[in-house]
């Protein structure tokens, strides 16, 4: 079947609180899907964000951000009152500070869980106990996690004294009975997320609109998990990285990527039969209808680089669990829906893994116009795949062709037909039409380009910090009926 879908993050939608939530702007997005044909709604990973405010750097791998917790949901509970609403936050519209953000609503969700504690409503308490008992894998570590980060002032753990630090089994016990009810309020911030989280689901399901979800495929340092399981990665033994992960040189970054995220040691991991990414891939099946998996080739092999750089020019290819990994997966999960994020330097091995595991991968558009007969234009895409124009990585498509060479923008132009005095917002509408009309199984369009918007809406700029990076919003009024229409008879020529 061929689908359409739309890229856009939940803290992309509008809100007057600073950020987009799980509130009722996301269900009107979702009436918006369905009238506009579509059957997908792509998000970014959903984790509580750490360094950077990036969503691909977050404190646990299974845990929800809870900056995305809708508080006129919460005044309707009668958890938090109308009038403990911060005023900066109030009509903000552009996105708000993050660090103000997190410490707003850390304030008002542990008076949401103090009032939840004296309303004493057995019913509510069954299903939070029933909420940590079966997350308890994940949310014990999580929860007191973040309690200690927050009694050290935010700071990450390694930073920690060193029974802490080092995860010491009778100081962790003592600190968690010394700090229980913190420790809970940091589980019921949980609870809250997945439960509007599970409403909002169920309603896009309701209206025929699949949840794409996306797995970031490294974990930060800053993470409950690096923290709480250090024998999965590799560190030194004072649980220091010894490589980080990142890109080597290319065309778009002349000192490669340096994420700095710790690596995983794959022998420990195939000894212990792989269970941890089992258990985080039915997680993530559990929560999205389709899952990304990011920088899919790491898989394979990926670029280790020496911890001490500044950068990403030094490093070298080591091998991964390739398809021990996924034969693992299939065998304990089945066929779930995947999906492989293939970019970037891809050899014959990974390309041999992709097609081994069946899995589809994704073309760019944008990374198509550079004079060859290349993989990511339009009528070269594989049926078996998800095709975009960008990603939340990539310039907005007005942004990307006002900046091209005259040269480029003159194969543009001639590849979809159109005349030298085109605006940059024609080209966006040829752009979408080309990924509809293309042989892709799915296609998923940017909000920012259905939207015709320029690189002032570009979500991130990668291996950078600030920016802008992860604060555009959408508007309300930009929201309307005219695109609903527009998109689905997109859908309605190209049968999607």
């Amino acid at each position: 079947m061929r689908t359409a879908g739309i890229l856009m993050h939940i803290s992309s939608l509008p809100s007057p609180y600073g950020i987009g939530t799980l509130g009722k702007e996301c269900y009107e997005f979702i009436d918006f899907l369905k009238k506009a044909g579509q059957t997908y709604w792509q998000i970014l990973p959903i984790g509580p964000t750490g360094f950077g405010d990036s969503p691909y750097q977050t404190y646990s791998a299974f845990a929800g951000n809870p900056l995305l917790i809708d508080i006129p949901t919460l005044i309707a509970e009668g958890l938090v009152e109308a009038n403990d609403m911060d005023a900066t936050l109030l009509n903000q519209k552009k996105f708000f500070d993050y660090a103000h953000l997190f410490h707003f609503k850390k304030l008002l969700l542990d008076k949401a869980y103090s009032v939840f504690v004296k309303k004493g409503d057995t019913a509510r308490f069954a299903a939070f106990d029933d909420f940590c008992e079966k997350n308890a894998f994940w949310l014990d570590d999580y929860a007191v996690y973040m309690t200690i980060k927050e009694h050290q002032n935010l700071s990450m753990w390694t930073m920690w004294e060193d029974d802490l630090r080092l995860h010491d089994e009778d100081a962790v016990k003592q600190f968690a009975y010394e700090n229980g009810e913190e420790i809970s309020s940091w589980k019921f911030m949980q609870f809250k997320f997945f439960e509007q989280y599970a409403r909002v689901k169920k309603y896009a399901n309701k209206k025929g609109i699949r949840i794409f979800g996306d797995m970031p495929i490294y974990v930060s340092m800053d993470s409950a998990d690096i923290w709480a399981h250090p024998e999965m990665f590799m560190l030194d033994g004072d649980r220091r990285p010894t490589k980080v992960a990142g890109c080597p040189p290319d065309a778009f970054a002349a000192g490669g990527q340096l994420w700095g995220n710790p690596l995983y040691d794959w022998d420990y991991m195939e000894k212990d039969d792989y269970s941890w990414w089992v258990q985080r891939l039915r997680y993530s099946s559990q929560l999205f209808d389709l899952t990304r998996i990011d920088h899919f080739r790491g898989f394979e092999s990926f670029y280790a680089i020496p911890a001490d750089r500044k950068d990403a020019v030094i490093g070298e290819w080591i091998k991964g669990p390739g398809m021990a990994l996924f034969a693992k997966i299939k065998n304990e999960l089945g066929n779930i829906p995947l999906v492989a994020e293939d970019l970037g330097f891809l050899d014959d091995d990974v390309r041999r893994m992709l097609a081994s595991t069946g899995y589809p991968g994704m073309k760019v558009m944008e990374f198509g116009f550079g004079g060859d007969d290349s993989e990511h234009l339009p009528h070269n895409i594989p049926k078996k795949s998800v095709c975009y124009i960008g990603t939340h990585d990539n310039q907005t498509a007005v942004g990307w062709y006002l900046s091209a060479e005259p040269a480029t923008k003159k194969r543009i132009r001639r590849y979809l037909g159109l005349g030298k005095l085109a605006s940059a917002e024609k080209v966006c509408d040829a752009l979408i039409r080309a990924a509809y009309m293309s042989p892709a199984d799915t296609c998923i369009i940017q909000m920012q380009d259905v939207l015709q918007l320029g690189d002032e809406a570009r979500m991130n700029v990668p291996s950078t910090i600030g920016n802008g990076n992860w604060c555009w919003r959408m508007k309300h009024d930009q929201l309307d009926a005219g695109l609903a229409k527009k998109l689905k008879k997109l859908c309605k020529i190209y049968f999607r």
